[in-house]
């Protein structure tokens, strides 16, 4: 049975593509058929002539199932700014259909794992009437939700699990990932989160643990789902 997931955040830089190669790379330590997606990404540079995102790029080394660039990341957007002002920019204009038909096309390889990353939060617009929310409800898949563990995170993980059960979807569980310094009260915050977000904390990930750590914890976080 194939297993297949979108990886949201509570924002931008919260951590989305560290859990997604690292829930990928256990995959393929697990010997699964296992692939990733970052179908909308904005900030790119040029490598050999071709926009390429950095994020995008480590999704695909991730994955053990080859997909070609274009297919990881159909849309590439050279600005690190919000993606529907990047698309205006460029002239170009991002629609959810179009994404959702990206994202089935690339699922049709074969593969037993899958990951879809979506871009900032989840309520990211994509132009002035849809967002990337409205792919995800397109494809159907549970959510995985990332949370920045900061002050600000109660209020972000919190209203962001409201508006996915609002779309109709199921949120898988959650992750906390910290940054360089254990926020204020840490334990007493992840103990609220617990308590509140209507779904299972995968996984606490600390900030530089040891590389044999990382995968500990992300072999861990792969059972769990």
């Amino acid at each position: 049975m194939k297993k297949r997931f979108f990886i949201s955040g509570t924002d931008t830089d919260v951590g989305k593509t560290y859990v997604t190669v690292g829930l990928l790379a256990a995959a393929k330590r697990a010997g699964l058929k296992s692939l990733g997606l970052k179908p909308i990404a904005a900030g790119a540079e040029l490598v050999e002539g071709c926009l390429r995102n950095q994020d995008a790029l480590l999704i695909q080394q991730a994955s053990s199932v080859v997909l070609p660039y274009e297919q990881v990341n159909p849309v590439v957007l050279e600005a690190a700014i919000a993606p529907h002002i990047a698309a205006m920019q460029e002239g170009r204009l991002v629609t959810a259909s179009r994404l959702e038909g990206y994202i089935k096309g690339a699922l049709l390889t074969p593969h037993e794992f899958a990951l879809v990353e979506g871009a900032g939060g989840w309520r990211v617009p994509l132009n002035d009437r849809e967002m990337l929310s409205d792919v995800a409800v397109a494809l159907g898949f549970p959510v995985i939700l990332v949370v920045n563990m900061k002050l600000g995170c109660l209020n972000h993980a919190i209203l962001t699990a409201q508006a996915i059960a609002r779309d109709g979807l199921t949120l898988a569980g959650w992750v906390a990932n910290s940054g360089p310094e254990l926020m204020p009260c840490y334990d007493e915050n992840l103990a609220t989160l617990m308590a509140m977000l209507p779904a299972p904390l995968l996984g606490a990930l600390p900030w530089c643990e040891s590389e044999e750590d990382s995968q500990l914890a992300f072999d861990a976080l792969l059972m769990a789902l």
